[in-house]
C-alpha cells in the first residue's frame, strides 16, 4: 500500500510537471500566447479538486520519500536509484525560492503570479536566479523518469512502448525550456524600454523591500526544515536498528561459509546488500519482478509467516513452489535459515517475467526428441566457413520451427544436432503425439530445405531422429546467462542413444514402444527390434521408421 501511495502520487504530480513544461512551450508562439496558457493551467490546479490532489501529492510523496530513506537498511545503491535520490532531495532547495515567489507571495501579499512577473524577476535577479530557475524543470523531469522507468519496465507492454516514451521524456522537457528561453530573450528585450519594468511589477503588485526579504526569509526556512528532516531521517536509522535488535537475531546460511547475523525486522534482500552478498532485484525490492526469490530452508523454515497477497501474486506467476520466496517481501523472524539465490545477481528484466513452473526443479513425463545430420562431417569439408554457418542455421531454422509448431520446446543445438523436449505443460499422451508430429514435420522440412538448395548441395541432408517418452527431472539448469529450462535423466540419455541407432538401422526415426503406447499410435508396420541401451536394464523395444514424413499428421 505505501508503494502504491508513492507512485499513485508520483503520477499526479508528474502530470503537474508535464502541463506545466508544455504551458512554458508556448513562449515559442508568443508571450501573449504564453499567459493565454496559463489561465487554462490555473484554472486546473487551482480549482478545489486540483489544489486537493496536488497538495495532497506533494505531501504523500514528500513524507514516504522520508519514511524510505529510514526503513532502508543499506545504501548499496545502483547509479541510477543514486541519481534519483540526489535529485529528488535537490528539488526543494533549488524550487524553494520559485514557490515562494509565486504560491506564498500570492496567497500573503496579493502578488499576481503571472509570466511577466516571473520574467520580470529573472530578468533584474541575474544568471544566478536565471541557472536556478532552468534547472528546476530538468531536475524534476529527471527523477520523475527514472522513477517510472523503475515502477514500468517490467511490464509486458513497456519495451513496445519505449520509443514513443524515449521520444515524450526528451521532446516535452526540450519544447518546455526553449519556450521558457526564448520567452526570456523576448521579455528583455521589452525590459530595455523605459518605465517597462516598473509597469509589470505595478500590474503585479510586487512587494516591496522588507516584504521581498520577508518572502527570502520564507524561502530559507522552508529549505532548512526540509534539511532538518531529512537530517532527522537518517538519524532515526540508528535507533531503529537498537530497537530491532530487542526482538530477537536472524541467522541466514547462504552457502560457501557466507553467513548473515542481523536483527528481526529485515527482509532478507536487505540482509544480503548489508552484508555484500549480490543479490538480483531488478524493480530495487519493490516486490514487482520476482528477480530476488530466494529457496528458504533450515530448522525454523515453519516460523516464517505466509506470503502477502500481492507477493502470493507474483510467486504464481513464476509458478514457485512453497518453499520459495520473494527476499524482498519475507522478513523472516528470530531463527537459522538457510537461503539459496534462484537467480544470477546479473538478472535483468527479461528474467523477471513468466517462466516455467518446472524452473525450479521436478520430475515429469515428457517426450524427448534427438536429432542429427548424417554425415555432415563430409559435407562441410572443402566450404568456406561462412558457407558452414549458413547452412546450418538454414538447419536449425527449419528444424525449429517444426518442433514449435508441433507444440514442443527446443531445449538446445549440439553441434549439428538438436534437443527438443514435449510436454512440459501438456499431458504425457498429448506429448507422445506432439513429439511424433515433430518429427514428420522435421522430415518434410528438410525436404524443402534439400530443394531449395539443391544447387549448393552435392548430396541432400538426411537426418536420424530419435524420439523417447519417460519420467525424467526438468529444471532451470546453468550458470549465469547460460542457465535454461532443460531434462535430464535416463529418459533424455536414452532418446540420444535412439538417434544413434537411426545409422545401424538405416532409418530416418527410431521411436521407442513406450512413446508409441503413450500416445496411442499404432506402428506395427514398422520393423521391431530389442535393443540395450547402456546403463538401462532390461531390452527397450523401439520401431525403426524409414521415412519419417510418411507419419500420420499427430498434430493436436
Amino acid at each position: 500500500m505505501v508503494g502504491r501511495l508513492r507512485l499513485w502520487s508520483a503520477y499526479i504530480l508528474l502530470t503537474y510537471v508535464t502541463l506545466h513544461l508544455i504551458n512554458h512551450s508556448l513562449g515559442l508562439v508568443s508571450l501573449r500566447v504564453l499567459e493565454d496558457g496559463r489561465q487554462w493551467f490555473v484554472y486546473v490546479w487551482k480549482s478545489l479538486p486540483g489544489q486537493i490532489a496536488l497538495y495532497g501529492a506533494l505531501l504523500i510523496h514528500f513524507s514516504l520519500a522520508l519514511w524510505a530513506v529510514v526503513r532502508r537498511r543499506s545504501f548499496r545503491l545502483s547509479v541510477w536509484e543514486w541519481t534519483q535520490l540526489v535529485l529528488g532531495a535537490s528539488i526543494i532547495p533549488i524550487a524553494a525560492v520559485h514557490v515562494v515567489g509565486t504560491r506564498v507571495a500570492h496567497d500573503y501579499y496579493g502578488v499576481e503570479p503571472s509570466y511577466p512577473w516571473v520574467l520580470a524577476s529573472l530578468v533584474v535577479g541575474g544568471w544566478l536566479g536565471i541557472a536556478r530557475q532552468f534547472s528546476l524543470p530538468l531536475v524534476v523531469w529527471i527523477h520523475a523518469c527514472i522513477g517510472i522507468h523503475f515502477a514500468w519496465r517490467l511490464r509486458p507492454w513497456y519495451r513496445d512502448w519505449l520509443p514513443v516514451l524515449y521520444a515524450v521524456a526528451l521532446l516535452v522537457p526540450a519544447a518546455g525550456i526553449a519556450g521558457a528561453a526564448v520567452a526570456l530573450r523576448d521579455f528583455a528585450e521589452l525590459a530595455q524600454q523605459p518605465g517597462f519594468l516598473r509597469e509589470v511589477f505595478a500590474r503585479a503588485q510586487a512587494p516591496d523591500a522588507q516584504s521581498a526579504a520577508e518572502l527570502y526569509r520564507i524561502a530559507d526556512a522552508l529549505m532548512a526544515g526540509a534539511l532538518l528532516l531529512l537530517a532527522a531521517s537518517f538519524a532515526a536509522r540508528p535507533v531503529r536498528d537498537f530497537w530491532e535488535r530487542r526482538a530477537g537475531v536472524v541467522h541466514l546460511a547462504y552457502g560457501d561459509r557466507k553467513r548473515v547475523d542481523l536483527p528481526a525486522g529485515l527482509s532478507v534482500l536487505e540482509m544480503s546488500r548489508i552484508a555484500g552478498i549480490p543479490h538480483a532485484s531488478v524493480c530495487g525490492g519493490r516486490g514487482r519482478c520476482s528477480t530476488c526469490r530466494v529457496r528458504v530452508g533450515g530448522a525454523d523454515r515453519a516460523k516464517l509467516p505466509p506470503p502477502s497477497p500481492e507477493e502470493q501474486k507474483v510467486l504464481a506467476r513464476v509458478g514457485a513452489p512453497q518453499n520459495v520466496r520473494l527476499a524482498c517481501q519475507l522478513r523472516p523472524p528470530p531463527g537459522r535459515y538457510r537461503i539459496t539465490p534462484l537467480l544470477p545477481p546479473t538478472s535483468g528484466p527479461v528474467e523477471a517475467y513468466r517462466r516455467q513452473p518446472q524452473a525450479h526443479g521436478g520430475e515429469r513425463y515428457v517426450a524427448i526428441l534427438f536429432a542429427d545430420i548424417r554425415g555432415f562431417t563430409s559435407i562441410s569439408e572443402g566450404r568456406l566457413p561462412y558457407d558452414v554457418v549458413f547452412l546450418l542455421n538454414r538447419y536449425f531454422r527449419a528444424t525449429g520451427q517444426a518442433v514449435q509448431a508441433a507444440g514442443g520446446r527446443l531445449d538446445k543445438f549440439i553441434g549439428d544436432g538438436v534437443m527438443a523436449i514435449f510436454g512440459l505443460d501438456r499431458e504425457p499422451d498429448v506429448a507422445c503425439r506432439q513429439a511424433l508430429d515433430a518429427a514428420r514435420r522435421m522430415a518434410l522440412a528438410l525436404d524443402d530445405l534439400n530443394e531449395a538448395m539443391s544447387g549448393d548441395l552435392d548430396q541432400p541432408l538426411r537426418i536420424g531422429i530419435g524420439l523417447h517418452a519417460g519420467p525424467a527431472i526438468v529444471g532451470e539448469m546453468g550458470y549465469d546467462r547460460a542457465a535454461s529450462l532443460t531434462a535430464i535423466g535416463d529418459t533424455v540419455n536414452t532418446a540420444s542413444r535412439l538417434e544413434s541407432l537411426t545409422k545401424e538401422f538405416k532409418v530416418e526415426l527410431v521411436v521407442s514402444q513406450e512413446l508409441l503406447d503413450r500416445a496411442g499410435v499404432d506402428l506395427s508396420a514398422a520393423p521391431a527390434h530389442e535393443v540395450d541401451i547402456r546403463g538401462r536394464q532390461g531390452k527397450l523395444v523401439v520401431r525403426a521408421v524409414v521415412q519419417a514424413r510418411d507419419l500420420t499428421s499427430l498434430s493436436s
